[in-house]
């Protein structure tokens, strides 16, 4: 059963660091996109980052370029985002999803695309 649990959610000062961890199971980790959405309070989930199923392509929104990282260890079947330079607009609960694809190099930041989600974790940042 493919599962996605999400860690590393906190508060945090603005212009602080965070690290969001998406940890995967159940499936066959190497074909599969992972994506971090967030979620504000009274907004649709938008897509922040993606990387790709090889690791070797990545996507970001505009909002979050030069400032967040998307990264993911094979070994250990995780996605890990970097977030510096905080702001307190980045404040929503992150999901972790994961999108099958026979592309390797293939990202997307559409939520459409990915059918398997976590449970998110929640980024509070304070101004």
């Amino acid at each position: 059963q493919l599962q996605l649990v999400e860690s590393g959610g906190a508060l945090a000062q603005s212009g602080g660091s965070l690290r969001l961890s998406c940890s995967a199971s159940g499936f066959t980790f190497h074909n599969y996109a992972i994506g971090w959405f967030p979620q504000a309070p009274g907004n649709e989930r938008e897509g922040s980052s993606c990387i790709s199923s090889n690791g070797g392509s990545t996507n970001y929104a505009d909002s979050v370029k030069g400032r967040f990282t998307i990264s993911r260890d094979h070994a250990k079947n995780t996605v890990y985002l970097q977030m510096n330079s905080l702001k307190p607009e980045d404040t929503a609960v992150y999901y972790c999803a994961a999108a099958l694809t026979s592309m390797s190099s293939m990202t997307s930041l559409s939520p459409s695309r990915f059918r398997s989600w976590g449970q998110g974790t929640q980024v509070t940042v304070s101004s």
